[in-house]
């Protein structure tokens, strides 16, 4: 990779292949062109979840099989909208180190992207589902009469529901954080955004009244996001407890500590990368393609599921271990 490229990217050790061969090289040149426009970070973000949001109209249509070449061109923009999305979804961060017009705005409309694009998707595949839902009646042998497609619909959106708030926003706000404690271990709390709670609400506290409305929603939503990471992560809040106990602040921990902890952390980078956008929107693409998206709703829940709770068991054990012999 360029060394312009990687003086970019946070970590070479948290991008997956196709981040760090592919994404993040064509990121680098949008950046720069957005550089040279003097465009915000923040902007660039804005028009991420729009374009994301916006695919959600093009993923209520049928693939191939309900709606012939029509349904699959509809479904190829809407993928192709998703990964430019995606594409300035990741040029965001990329134009902020660049430029170095990081904000913590900046830092709560990066972690909200996400989320901005699947909800409206999401309703889109429900309501898809109750226009065309021959294949699963037909596995299942349920008999497609109006009542019986209703009520499948609402199971499909409850399903849905639970799917986005409690397998995507869940997992990928573990995944997030893993990387952030990667990357503390890695470079220190400089080179990290291992944000907490506590701080978050210091500042929320801090705001004034000429402090925006809006601003002041995207700051207490954030404060709920870091307080979740932080209940899922009990064992990783102990070690960062007995680290500040031990040696102070971060800049003190000897470099055989980091070393340790790094060398528990790099391994499960790999398996982190695939909570992340790449191969879970790999599996929407699959299914919507096959025209049975709801299975998606049904991957996420159960396999994305195990394998979020497969790093988090690993992660808390080395935590755990590091904790204890310090």
């Amino acid at each position: 990779m360029n060394e312009k490229i990687y003086q970019t990217l946070k970590s070479a050790e948290t991008e997956d292949w196709l981040d760090y061969h592919v994404i993040r090289p064509i990121c680098y040149y949008l950046s720069v062109g957005f550089a040279r426009l003097g465009t915000h970070p923040n902007t660039v973000t804005i028009w991420s979840m729009i374009i994301g949001a916006a695919s959600c109209i093009f993923f209520a249509h049928g693939c191939f099989y309900y709606e012939g070449t029509t349904g699959l061109v509809c479904n190829l923009i809407a993928f192709f909208m998703l990964m430019v999305a995606d594409l300035l979804d990741c040029t965001d961060g990329q134009l902020a180190r660049m430029t170095g017009k990081k904000s913590r705005l900046g830092r709560i409309l990066d972690g909200a992207a996400g989320f901005v694009w699947f909800i409206p998707i999401y309703f889109a595949l429900a309501w898809r589902f109750y226009q065309h839902h021959d294949l699963e009646f037909q596995f299942l042998g349920i008999s497609d009469t109006p009542q019986n497609a209703l009520i499948a619909t609402i199971f499909v959106i409850a399903l849905a529901l639970f799917s986005g708030f409690y397998g995507l926003a869940a997992q990928q706000r573990m995944a997030d954080y893993y990387i952030q404690a990667h990357l503390f271990f890695l470079k220190g709390e400089k080179g990290s955004e291992l944000d907490n709670s506590r701080q978050q609400q210091a500042i929320y506290d801090k705001m004034g009244p000429e402090t925006s409305s809006l601003e002041r929603a995207f700051q207490k939503s954030y404060i709920d996001y870091t307080k979740k990471q932080e209940h899922k992560t009990p064992q990783f809040q102990r070690l960062l407890a007995v680290l500040r106990e031990r040696y102070g602040t971060p800049e003190h921990i000897p470099t055989e500590v980091r070393e340790r902890l790094r060398g528990y952390s790099l391994p499960l980078m790999t398996w982190n990368g695939l909570l992340t956008f790449n191969f879970r929107t790999a599996g929407l693409f699959l299914f919507c393609l096959l025209d049975v998206p709801t299975l998606n709703f049904v991957w996420e829940i159960v396999g994305m599921g195990i394998l979020a709770m497969y790093i988090n068991h690993r992660h808390e054990n080395f935590c755990k271990k590091v904790a204890d012999s310090l």
